[in-house]
């Protein structure tokens, strides 16, 4: 932009700066339900910025260079109890730090835990068995059989892990072959499609009770891990039934940074990244 303006780059940044004060608030206003949920700044480094998010606007209200509980006590502490008391759900992954702060200083609000991060420890745990067996079949001695086992179990996590209402038919097939030659797998997939539907399908509360109580008795032995994170998570994890509260919004935005990220191929400067990301959400609302 200074290139092409004839100015130089301070300016540029000056006015980007003067836009920024102009348009962005410091505190959000009518905010009822949250979302907080972080992104790597730096893949595969281990430093992640925390993000927080309008639910009912669909808006980024907040950005943090750290997801340490301190920072965003800090920082949730600057809006003051006006917005915090008002606040009546907060969505979130399965992180204890989150846990804990909403509870000091939201306490009316629900906990909500992400119906789809519940999914994917669910998926995990099943890979892992998929890839338990395979190194078990790998390490016999039955050459023959373990041959056969193989070629069965080549490309098929997308089909164990992927929704089975949208495998093309060929797809299908290879998850039949799955589960014919591996039985284990097999219930692993029936149980992990039966606990997609009580979230799918439960119209309220008391359904989803019931149904991933039961699912709790029958997948223990298969699952868990999955199952002790569940119980562990399970007012929260009920919280959706009564809600409806997911973290569809913040995984979109999160989309949404991580495109602003590449495109200006990385910021050495957190609050330049914060501002642009900001700014987004500002012009499109």
């Amino acid at each position: 932009m200074a290139q092409q303006n004839n100015l130089s780059e301070d300016i540029v940044e000056r006015m980007f700066k003067d836009i920024a004060e102009e348009k962005l608030e410091e505190k959000p206003k009518n905010l009822k339900k949250l979302g907080l949920d972080e992104i790597a700044l730096v893949k595969g480094q281990g430093n992640y910025c925390a993000v927080l998010v309008d639910l009912d606007k669909h808006k980024l209200i907040g950005m943090l260079p750290s997801r340490k509980q301190d920072d965003l006590r800090q920082y949730l502490e600057t809006w003051g109890k006006e917005i915090l008391e008002h606040i009546e759900a907060v969505s979130i992954d399965l992180w204890k730090a989150y846990h804990s702060l909403i509870k000091e200083l939201m306490p009316q609000a629900e906990i909500i835990a992400d119906r789809f991060h519940i999914m994917k420890a669910v998926n995990v745990e099943l890979d892992t068995k998929r890839k338990t067996i395979k190194r078990q079949v790998i390490a016999t001695k039955k050459k023959a059989k373990s041959e056969k086992i193989i070629q069965v179990l080549k490309k098929s996590k997308y089909v164990l892990l992927k929704n089975q209402l949208d495998l093309t038919p060929q797809q299908q097939q290879k998850l039949q072959e799955v589960k014919s030659a591996l039985p284990v797998l097999g219930k692993m997939h029936e149980l992990k499609e039966e606990f997609r539907e009580i979230f799918e399908k439960s119209e309220d509360w008391s359904t989803g009770l019931t149904q991933l109580s039961d699912w709790l008795l029958t997948a223990s032995s298969l699952f868990p891990a999955s199952c002790q994170t569940i119980t562990r998570w399970f007012s929260e994890i009920m919280g959706y039934f009564g809600t409806g509260i997911t973290q569809g919004v913040v995984e979109g935005i999160n989309n949404k940074l991580k495109l602003i990220k590449r495109l200006g191929y990385g910021f050495r400067n957190f609050d330049n990244f914060k501002l642009r990301s900001l700014l987004s959400w500002e012009f499109s609302c």
